[in-house]
């Protein structure tokens, strides 16, 4: 929350909106938008269509600094996508700004995607050698490309095609003339969900978009599965034989927000059952329990009723503070995590503390929050982690560091805890973990924990990912 170098971060959210007549789309997209901005803050895009012509938007920013009342009003029609991008893959540039609109012979294609695919590289070289030009430097131009491509075979024919080419994550929103159309990767790597409206259908990386738009949450899109949204209904098919599912563990730890219900599970409950199961598995003697805010607020919750220690609050977040990317000094740095996150000192002075927080990257951030609390008056501070150690590299989305950037990779638990400062530590069990959730263990990546992908990845070398590919284990999670 402090240093934004510090943290994992989603690469995007995508959002989809059906209904039968242009009744205030672009705005209920705006809105939605809105509700996804913790998925990525760095640009944000609206395309929308009413059958015969495509008008979009998109700009590098906040989603309430890229539109305005004159941009919404030039988005009209009756069905539309929306993107908020945090970038993974590609430079941070309005070119990568997403929704991408590709017109070709038969018409044209919006799409936003989240996610990374492992095999973009290859299918961008075949794609070159081919004669086409890209406009972007993202892998989800390949997707758009490739669907064009074989579009005279219909879109759902040019969908199955591209889904056949393309390996790793991906939650799609499309559209062209006739539909929207949604799309989740076989492994259910990145979550997409269908919501209700009155008068028509939505598609959202997460249920709290729907609130926002008048939208009651139907169910999650399956791995592997395409639906299709007209004047006529939901329609809905599987493109991919359902197989092992790896859905993204990160999303109860930390992406989504704690209202949303993901593949039919509560967000804010699973994380307050692993704020109970990390008292179990570390407890201490403590007088207070605080939460490094805010998705760790619930774990924090939860550990406090497991282990009867008070909840208190001992960082005040101030709401009001933008990105700070200019960051030249260590000096300026330091300043900028207090301006963020400020100690209460009248709550946490003489007393010993339980910090909780959802995970810890390279440490810097949880140093700098431990070394705060005790400049505040904290008599010790004990930090607790409602995750196991990060110390593989993500390849399906996350904005993972170089594996060695990682603390959890290259340090015991004990020199983490001496470099932050903490007189102890403790991180939750993968088995602790996947039961806040209460789904099977072989439902989840837990890849950036353990190194088990669920399918092949890109070599490293030397910090860069190769064209080669290894899987480093054939059954993951067993």
């Amino acid at each position: 929350m402090m240093d934004e170098m510090d943290r994992l971060h989603e690469e995007c959210g995508v959002l989809g909106l059906y209904q039968p007549t242009d009744d205030h789309t672009a705005e209920l997209l705006y809105y939605g938008l809105y509700a996804l901005q913790h998925r990525g803050q760095e640009s944000a895009g609206i395309a929308v269509t009413d059958g015969s012509r495509t008008r979009w938007h998109k700009e590098m920013g906040l989603v309430s600094e890229v539109f305005g009342e004159g941009e919404l009003k030039k988005l009209t029609g009756n069905r539309g996508i929306g993107h908020v991008r945090y970038s993974t893959s590609g430079e941070s540039d309005v070119e990568n700004a997403q929704p991408l609109v590709v017109r070709y012979r038969g018409g044209s294609i919006a799409m936003a995607h989240n996610g990374n695919l492992v095999n973009a590289g290859l299918l961008r070289e075949r794609l070159e050698d081919a004669g086409v030009v890209f406009q972007t430097s993202i892998d989800s131009e390949v997707i758009v490309n490739l669907i064009a491509r074989y579009s005279n075979e219909g879109i759902h024919q040019a969908i199955r095609r591209t889904m056949d080419l393309v390996k790793g994550a991906y939650a799609l929103v499309i559209m062209n003339e006739e539909c929207l159309i949604g799309v989740r990767d076989p492994l259910g790597l990145r979550p997409l969900c269908l919501g209700k409206t009155e008068t028509g259908y939505v598609l959202a990386s997460e249920s709290c978009a729907f609130d926002v738009m008048g939208a009651q949450l139907v169910r999650d899109i399956e791995p592997g599965e395409m639906v299709t949204i007209t004047e006529n209904g939901v329609t809905s098919e599987m493109y991919d034989t359902p197989g092992k599912r790896a859905s993204c563990i990160f999303e109860y730890i930390y992406f989504a927000r704690p209202d949303s219900v993901i593949d039919g599970v509560g967000v804010y409950q699973a994380r307050r059952n692993a704020g109970r199961l990390l008292a179990a598995e570390w407890p201490a003697e403590a007088d207070m329990v605080m939460a490094v805010p805010d998705s760790s607020i619930p774990v924090a919750l939860g550990y406090a009723e497991a282990s009867g220690i008070p909840y208190g609050e001992g960082l005040m977040k101030n709401r009001y503070i933008g990105r700070t990317f200019i960051q030249p000094t260590q000096a300026i740095r330091e300043l900028a995590v207090k301006l963020k996150l400020s100690p209460m000192e009248q709550n946490i002075r003489g007393k010993r503390l339980v910090l909780i927080d959802d995970s810890i990257v390279r440490g810097t951030t949880s140093k700098r929050i431990v070394e705060t609390l005790k400049q505040a008056g904290a008599k010790e501070v004990h930090v607790r982690v409602s995750s196991p150690p990060v110390a593989y590299s993500c390849f399906f989305g996350i904005d993972t560091p170089d594996r060695n950037q990682l603390i959890g990779a290259v340090k015991t638990i004990d020199q983490i805890r001496r470099v932050i400062g903490a007189d102890s530590l403790g991180y939750l069990s993968p088995e602790g973990l996947v039961d806040s959730i209460g789904k099977p263990r072989n439902q989840f990546c837990l890849a950036c924990f353990d190194g088990r992908y669920p399918t092949e990845v890109p070599v490293q070398t030397g910090g860069q990912a190769e064209n080669r590919f290894q899987r480093l284990e054939e059954d993951h999670h067993e």
